[in-house]
């Protein structure tokens, strides 16, 4: 009867044992380089998901661009080469275009959180790339055109580009081009430090934090205002792992971004403040468009990136659906008057 009892008892701990939920770990990766603050932001998150979920869910970095090229990580996470990416939507534009929606947009991710705009993208990439979209980190931070030499104007106010090694990439080129009819040069982030260095490009458009960071601000000298654009950086997860998640698991990954959403906001503009300060300090001359030419250069801006998207879109299945829903939760156009 001894062994009896013993061996029910062990088979009561085996039964308990395997009903317990084992920690569950996904791979991660991000777009740029671990020095970067965008990539701060995103290591912050993971540390609020490590800690919040202990026992539950954890997220494994293994790497940057070193790890998976920026611009195939997009693809690696929809194929479940790695289960989570941050990265700009840019990157992956020509798949999903609705993200120029977020491009030109001047709400920040706690808006378009309200107001069902997240929840749309989300169901767009869920839709057309098998991917989960998780969270808009770091958005309220728009961009600027910044150039070595003092930037000229015509009669009328507008800005002249002719003469300017630009550089250009998937985000600034609808703009760039088609409004500014400016030659650019496309370039990764990685390689505008040689490029500057070297006189390839002598001006470039960025965000208004990070300059510092990349020490392009070692060449760079103007800043012309106003700013325009948003940061597109989200997060994205393999739909297939994401359904593959405990519920627990996934309560807490959203959760958390969703509260990142707020916290990175506020965090990226107290660092913009930071940076324009320091820049100002080191000599950075601002130089801004005024009246209608101002005017104009900011709708060219939204009304270009939206052309570009619509175009885009049609030649997708679905087609232009979705276009006027995406304008209306991602751009106030009363705030733009």
């Amino acid at each position: 009867m001894k062994m009896n009892s013993l061996a029910a008892l062990l088979a009561g701990a085996v039964i308990v044992a395997g009903t317990a939920k084992a920690e569950e770990t996904i791979s991660a990766v991000h777009a740029f380089p671990e020095t970067l603050i965008y990539t701060q932001s995103f290591l912050d998150f993971v540390d609020k998901v490590n800690e919040a979920g202990k026992g539950v869910i954890q997220i494994d970095v293994r790497g940057g661009p070193e790890a998976i090229g920026m611009f195939q990580q997009p693809d690696a996470v929809r194929d479940g080469v790695v289960d989570m990416v941050y990265t700009p939507g840019s990157f992956y534009g020509g798949a999903l275009p609705e993200k120029d929606a977020m491009v030109a947009s001047n709400l920040t991710a706690i808006e378009t959180r309200e107001n069902g705009g997240t929840e749309l993208i989300d169901q767009i990439h869920q839709d057309k790339m098998g991917l989960k979209y998780l969270g808009w980190f770091d958005s309220g931070v728009c961009y600027n055109l910044w150039t070595r030499n003092e930037p000229s104007f015509d009669a009328d106010g507008n800005l002249e580009v002719e003469g300017l090694k630009l550089r250009g990439n998937n985000v600034y080129n609808a703009f760039f081009t088609n409004y500014l009819g400016a030659q650019v040069i496309d370039l990764p982030t990685g390689e505008v430090y040689s490029a500057l260095q070297r006189g390839v490009v002598d001006a470039t458009g960025w965000t208004q934090i990070g300059l510092i960071d990349l020490k392009w601000n070692e060449f760079l000298n103007f800043r012309i205002e106003p700013c325009f654009f948003s940061t597109d950086l989200g997060v994205i997860v393999n739909l297939d792992r994401w359904n593959s998640l405990s519920e627990e698991a996934r309560t807490i990954l959203q959760d958390v971004a969703i509260q990142h959403e707020k916290d990175s906001v506020e965090a990226l503009r107290s660092k913009r403040d930071e940076d324009f300060a320091a820049l100002d300090a080191a000599g950075m001359t601002v130089v801004s468009l005024e009246g209608e030419a101002k005017a104009k250069y900011l709708a060219a801006a939204r009304e270009k990136t939206w052309e570009r998207m619509k175009g885009l879109m049609a030649e997708q299945p679905g087609g232009t659906d979705n276009y006027d829903r995406l304008i209306e939760l991602f751009y106030d156009l009363d705030a733009a008057n």
